[in-house]
This record gives C-alpha cells, sequence and structure tokens, in this order.
C-alpha cells in the first residue's frame, strides 16, 4: 500500500459535451492507499479503519459458522435478510436463535417477505418458521409489507445479508436462509457464493444498518450497549458501505466506481448478476485501455432469472472486443459479489452489478484493504476458473436481438440521472 504521489487528478477531459455534467468516464485516482482511502470517503462518507480481522466464509460453511456464533453470544443477535425460507438451514438457526432467547439473550430479526415468498406466491415470511422463532422468545419483524402498497414498495427492497452478534462480530455476503446455499456450489442445487466473518470497528456500521432497519420495522431503539467500542482486532483496513437506492448515483455504485478506479494492475469482478449501467462497462473498457487485467466471472448456465443472463450476454461482444476476459461459471448458479483490485483490495457481501442493485435496493458490501484476505480471494478465483468456461466472440460472446431485448429491459430499472 503506497502513499499518493503528490498532485491529485481529478475526472479525465470528457470527450461528449453532456459527459461534462454526469459522472461518466474513467476516473483517475492518485496511486496508492491513502488516495483511495480517502475517494471512499469522499464520495460514500465510510473511511477504510484500521484494526480488521476479515475471513472468506464460503459455501455452506457459512451456517455452520453463523449457528456457532450464534450459540456463542451473550448479549445480541440480529439477522436483517432477503432471503428466509423452510429449510434445514433455516431449522439450525431457528434452534440456535430460540436457545439463546431462553437464555436472556435479545434476539431480533427482519425478513424480506418479497425475498422470502415460497413457491405457493404468496409475498410472506413463512409462517410456520416465524410462529416457531416468536414462541421461543424471538422479535420478529418484516420489511416493507406488500399489503395495499404494492406499486410504491415492490421494488424497494432490502437485499442485505447481515448477522450480527453481540454489536462484535459480523456476517454478510451473498447468502440466503435456503437449501441453495448448502453444500460447496459444485452441483445446480447448491449455490457458489461467498461471504465474509468481520470482526473490528465496520462491525458498528454493520450494526448501524440493522438498527435503522428495525426502526422502520417498527422496532424499538436498540441499547447503547449495541454499539461497544470495539477492539482493533487485526492489520486490515475496512469500511462497511449501505446503500438505500432512490434518485441520483447511489452508494453502492459510488463505491464500486472508486474501488474499479483504483485498479492499476488487476481488475477482477465475480458477480451473480453482471448487467451494469453503460458508465461502468465504460469504465472497465478504459481500464483495459490502461493495461489493467480486467476479468468477469458471470453466472453460466445454471441460473433463475434467463432475462438477467441473456442481458448479461449482450455486454459480452463489447467487452471482448475492448480486451476484457470473462468466464462463465458452470456447475452451478455464482451468486458471488466480490472484487479483487491488485493485491491489496477487496469487496464482499449483497451488491450486484445489476439496475436493481445500484439503484432501486438496500445493499451493503465490505471494502477491505488486506493483503492477506486478497491472496485468498485470488485462491478462490483460481478454484472458481476450473470450473469455469472462458467466453470468446466466437463462442457464447456475440449478442443478438434477444440478448439486447432482454438488456434493454433490465436498464429500465435504472434511475435515469
Amino acid at each position: 500500500m503506497e502513499s499518493p504521489p503528490t498532485g491529485a487528478q481529478g475526472w479525465e477531459q470528457p470527450d461528449r459535451l453532456n459527459d461534462q455534467h454526469e459522472m461518466r468516464g474513467p476516473m483517475a485516482l492518485p496511486t496508492g492507499f491513502q488516495a483511495f482511502r480517502h475517494a471512499l470517503y469522499q464520495s460514500t462518507r465510510m473511511r477504510l479503519q484500521p484494526g480488521h480481522r476479515v475471513e472468506l466464509v464460503e459455501n455452506g460453511r457459512i451456517f455452520d459458522e453463523v449457528v456457532e456464533a450464534i450459540r456463542g453470544a451473550t448479549e445480541s443477535v440480529h439477522i436483517l435478510v432477503f432471503i428466509w425460507r423452510p429449510s434445514e438451514p433455516s431449522d439450525r438457526i431457528v434452534e440456535a436463535l430460540c436457545e439463546r432467547a431462553r437464555a436472556g439473550v435479545a434476539c431480533r430479526v427482519v425478513v424480506d417477505p418479497v425475498g422470502s415468498e415460497e413457491v405457493r406466491g404468496e409475498h410472506d415470511f413463512d409462517p410456520k418458521v416465524e410462529q416457531r422463532l416468536r414462541e421461543g422468545g424471538v422479535e420478529v419483524h418484516y420489511f416493507r409489507p406488500l399489503s395495499g402498497r404494492w406499486l410504491g414498495r415492490l421494488l424497494g427492497r432490502t437485499h442485505h445479508k447481515l448477522v450480527i452478534l453481540d454489536g462484535q462480530v459480523g456476517f454478510t455476503g451473498g447468502f440466503g436462509i435456503w437449501k441453495s446455499w448448502q453444500g460447496e456450489g459444485d452441483s445446480p442445487e447448491e449455490w457458489r457464493d461467498t461471504n465474509v466473518r468481520v470482526e473490528g470497528p465496520a462491525v458498528r456500521e454493520m450494526q448501524l444498518a440493522f438498527a435503522r432497519t428495525w426502526q422502520e420495522c417498527g422496532g424499538a431503539l436498540l441499547p447503547e450497549s449495541c454499539f461497544p467500542e470495539l477492539e482493533h482486532e487485526g492489520e486490515g483496513y475496512a469500511a462497511f458501505v449501505e446503500s438505500t437506492g432512490g434518485h441520483g448515483l447511489s452508494d453502492a455504485e459510488r463505491m464500486l466506481r472508486m474501488v474499479f478506479a483504483a485498479a492499476r494492475r488487476r481488475l477482477w469482478i465475480a458477480n451473480a448478476y453482471f448487467t451494469p449501467p453503460k458508465a461502468i462497462l465504460e469504465q472497465l473498457l478504459e481500464k483495459r485501455k490502461q493495461g489493467v487485467d480486467v476479468r468477469v466471472l458471470a453466472a453460466g448456465p445454471v441460473h433463475d432469472w434467463r432475462i438477467v443472463r441473456a442481458s448479461q450476454r449482450a455486454t459480452y461482444q463489447e467487452m471482448l472486443k475492448g480486451g476484457v476476459r470473462l468466464w462463465e461459471y458452470q456447475p452451478s448458479m455464482l451468486h458471488s459479489k466480490t472484487v479483487l483490485v491488485d493485491d491489496w483490495l477487496c469487496t464482499v457481501g449483497s451488491t450486484n452489478l445489476d439496475a436493481l442493485s445500484l439503484h432501486r435496493m438496500r445493499e451493503g458490501s465490505v471494502v477491505v484493504a488486506d493483503q492477506r484476505l486478497a491472496s485468498k480471494l485470488e485462491q478462490c478465483w483460481e478454484r472458481d476458473l476450473a470450473h469455469a468456461k472462458e467466453m470468446t466472440l466466437a463462442h457464447g460472446g456475440r449478442t443478438n436481438p434477444w440478448r439486447r431485448f432482454a438488456r434493454r429491459v433490465t436498464q429500465l430499472l435504472a434511475v435515469d440521472r
């Protein structure tokens, strides 16, 4: 992590007149950690803080780690999740929560009822799971029930995946509480996902994201003890960047644009729904022109949204012609949302590179400056590429009318800024 050079740079001269008035085109950041740290703070109000221990938690191991952490909680357990459906992972977590609640630990749960709907088609959390939680002493709230307010609330969901224990340990990533996140991500029924366990000051920001949502859902103010002063647990720098959607440029997009701009040698993106706005595609192409090794690992033939995969593939032709390398994960649904920059910067969280995540939904990602974590994420990439197919213009990379149509449809959700 080198120091920034003297003389900060700003926006490069735009090629088109309209670009003088919008956040478009490549952004030139000064080199080094301190320059990126200031850029992230200036753009998202979140500053990378020292003293973090951040560990990758891949695939089904998330449930082992979360259950163990819940059983060790002494004061509070807070869960905010987009998908919670009846399953073996649900049973394990419900049992652990009820055991802690009976022991006097305050257990609070917020569930998005749209994400947690079942095949029966009801936009509701499963009543049996809810009943077990409530009878066990767990307080449960829904995030923005749809009843009577469909039009205004359907897209404004919380896509967070947060578990916070005693205000000191936090988990986030792409996981949901359902059977799809079991296993090792190597079969169609078991999704490939990446999560993190966080200790350090950023856990306070994760707790704050939960608290704000808890209030909106009718929960009481959390006691001050839920926000303890946190010891510096490790050598990494980290920040939790929350985004609430709405009009204009979201914090999710601001965060990603700054992370991408920091790349000097390597920019590797793994994302479940790779359908970013044109401005981000232009930024990736510009980074490649600058000599950065730009790679994208996207979801492949096992996909939960056919139109999204078609929209994703509509970006391939331009990316490939610009020198970006693209892979599709083959064995299962790739659900990870990670970025690896050079050998020191990473992001892991719930933020997809699509219009919903960037402009409509509540999201959260941890930005980490830690060479040790970057090395581990690089090892994940190496394993995933062994199960991925590289796209070329001759094989899967060219666009067609269906893909162009899908791209237009998915971009309708973007905010016109």
